[in-house]
């Protein structure tokens, strides 16, 4: 199978309750294709980054057979910067500074031996770059999930609504669901989002796990309790991550393998907030993952009352 990704690889500088970093490496695409590479090989990249961005971190994207063909190197330019800062509950955060730099005028290129994949995930970017790359492709993929956020649906209205009728999975978490809907029951905005386009939704809820809509069906996914949590940045598109490469790696959109996919991208998203940045990504091992979705199993696992 074959995963094209779309997305930033950016700089961050993050400060939590726990600490506080310098300019490290960050972007929805570098969590997106590090998670995915856990389950599938070459995931591809579609993206932009200045001359400034450090050639011994696309090393280690490589050394994790990422494909960077598609990743724009633009010289004497910078990379997209962005800084913010946690509150003590770890779900809210300030934006303290955003650098769009070689982002501001990000036109995307898909090289042509990339133009048929299997599997594309749409990181959050603005709708018009989401929306040219799928008119790049030569065939459209098995599967288009698409991520997104309230920023586009305050700016870009139109065009993310047209981009949304355009895929077949939409992730978004339980606030940008009600806003894209107007409606404040979760199952009423799920209903209302299938009726746009998209076959499935994904809603996250972040330290509150995760749910999964159909037209005829729901399931939920916990999170995992965990005794410490150093940095939530990144988790979200980990978790999409990891959903479609282990979806890539099964080669099945069924419902139910859909489930254990959402269960593997919440084990890898349980991992990216333990330590800051892609830190836990990159030293991540296979019997760790297997471990982790054995708590998972543990934690919903029970036997009903005859």
């Amino acid at each position: 199978m074959s995963l094209l990704i779309v997305g930033t690889v950016a700089f961050d500088a993050i400060e939590t309750p726990f600490g506080k970093t310098d300019k490290i490496i960050g972007g929805a695409a570098t969590y997106i294709s590090l998670a995915a590479s856990c389950f599938t090989k070459n995931p591809s990249i579609v993206s932009v980054v200045g001359d400034d961005f450090p050639q011994d971190f696309m090393n280690l994207l490589k050394e994790r057979s990422i494909n960077l063909n598609g990743l724009q190197i633009k010289k004497d330019e910078k990379s997209f910067f962005w800084a913010g800062r946690y509150h003590n509950d770890m779900n809210t955060r300030d934006t303290l500074v955003t650098e769009l730099n070689v982002l501001a005028d990000f036109d995307p290129i898909v090289p042509e031996e990339l133009k048929q994949p299997d599997f594309l995930m749409l990181g959050n970017l603005t709708p018009m770059v989401q929306k040219k790359v799928i008119n790049q492709l030569t065939k459209r993929p098995k599967l288009i999930v698409m991520d997104t956020m309230n920023f586009w649906m305050d700016i870009a209205w139109n065009d993310l609504i047209e981009v949304v009728s355009m895929v077949d999975v939409l992730t978004i978490n339980d606030e940008e669901a009600r806003q894209l809907t107007k409606e404040y029951s979760l199952v009423k905005a799920a209903k209302k989002v299938l009726t746009m386009g998209p076959k499935l939704l994904i809603i996250k809820k972040g330290e509150h796990g995760a749910l999964l809509f159909s037209k005829n069906r729901v399931f939920f996914a916990p999170a995992l309790p965990l005794e410490e949590v150093f940095d939530p940045t990144g988790a979200g598109d980990t978790f999409a991550g990891g959903f479609i490469g282990y979806l890539d790696k099964t080669n099945d959109i069924s419902f139910e393998n859909m489930k254990r996919a959402i269960i593997y991208g919440s084990a890898l998203a349980s991992f990216t907030v333990e330590k800051f940045g892609t830190e836990k990504l990159l030293e991540l091992k296979e019997n760790e993952i297997e471990e982790r979705i054995q708590k998972f199993v543990e934690l919903v696992k029970f036997d009903p009352i005859s």
